[in-house]
């Protein structure tokens, strides 16, 4: 069988068939929410979170709102990527000679494995809205790195491998209110430390509306056969508020700045009760992807109403298949 994802086979992946009469390449999880209300004694709320499987179990970085409302991360673990156990106090960052560098709050972490280590990118506070950047060898000791781009920024998200010797970084530039801006840049790095080369990589907007306020990368992207696989939410501006659904895009493997394929229409969008009704309302915002390179199987990792944890599915063939029936035009 010829394998669509490049990469490393995952057998204890957390799966789901597809159930019958599922219209769409995408379907949820029987189970969610996989992480509720209060679950830990310092969070109210565990959600825009991010997963690695790791030595035949999986680790995880997780957005926990703190009760007294500021947002921070939290790291955990997991045998079956389903049930956590996450640690009771918030990640202590040090930095790269070991003196305490703490952070002022953190949401949305994605994480990732590039040359045996472990990256994580969160929206960090450098006066104003920024992209941290931080890296561990072991999960015990954090080290935080120097934030890579300047404010307003969000949504930082690593290549899990280097193109070209370089790093690449996706972001979202905004300003320092609630995002007017809404375009993916992608900008590239010999070091980690110094980035530059910035380029515009897609647009909001379509011939739609569900991605017409403003967009960004969701999960680390996933290399196959036919170019990066990246899901990435879009946000639609209703007169009820914001509703966040997520798409994908396919991006050359060689010049991840060319789109080959973007979803016209949304993969998923809030309609069950744990997706509209929470704390933040009909949000659906992908943060974190596994996959099994044997089978083509992902697993998608999203936060719903600024609340839960849940778990979506797609088959990276069907996947594919789909966004070539279905792109956008651009």
């Amino acid at each position: 069988m010829t394998k669509t994802i490049i990469g490393k086979a995952l057998p204890n992946i957390p799966w789901e068939p597809k159930p019958a009469g599922c219209p769409g390449p995408v379907w949820r999880f029987s189970q969610n929410p996989i992480i509720g209300w209060n679950p830990i004694s310092k969070a109210a709320r565990i959600y825009n979170s991010a997963v690695l499987p790791v030595d035949g179990e999986f680790a995880g970085v997780f957005r926990g709102d703190q009760k007294n409302g500021r947002a921070t991360l939290f790291f955990g673990r997991s045998k079956d990527a389903l049930k956590w156990e996450i640690g009771p106090d918030p990640i202590n960052w040090v930095d790269e000679k070991g003196n305490p560098k703490p952070i002022s709050y953190g949401y949305d972490p994605r994480f990732v494995e590039i040359e045996n280590r472990y990256y994580i990118t969160w929206c960090d506070d450098m006066h104003g809205a920024s992209i941290g950047l931080g890296k561990t060898e072991d999960f015990k000791t954090f080290v935080r790195l120097p934030n890579p781009l300047m404010p307003f920024n969000r949504n930082g998200v690593l290549f899990p491998r280097k193109i070209k010797d370089k790093y690449l970084l996706l972001s979202r530039p905004s300003d320092s209110g609630h995002t007017p801006f809404g375009d993916i840049f992608i900008s590239e790095s010999p070091d980690m430390v110094h980035w530059g080369n910035h380029q515009w990589l897609m647009g909001k907007g379509g011939q739609g509306w569900w991605q017409g306020t403003k967009i960004g990368a969701g999960p680390v992207p996933i290399e196959t056969t036919e170019g990066w696989l990246l899901f990435y939410h879009g946000v639609s501006g209703t007169c009820n508020g914001f509703v966040y659904s997520f798409g994908a895009v396919l991006l050359d493997i060689d010049n991840p700045g060319k789109v080959l394929y973007r979803t016209r229409d949304y993969l998923l969008t809030p309609e069950k009760d744990y997706e509209t009704v929470g704390f933040v309302p009909n949000v659906a915002f992908p943060c974190a992807n596994i996959c099994d390179a044997d089978t083509g199987k992902i697993a998608i990792y999203y936060g719903a109403a600024d609340t839960y944890t849940a778990l979506a599915f797609t088959q990276a063939d069907e996947l594919l298949d789909y966004m070539k029936k279905n792109s956008e035009d651009f």
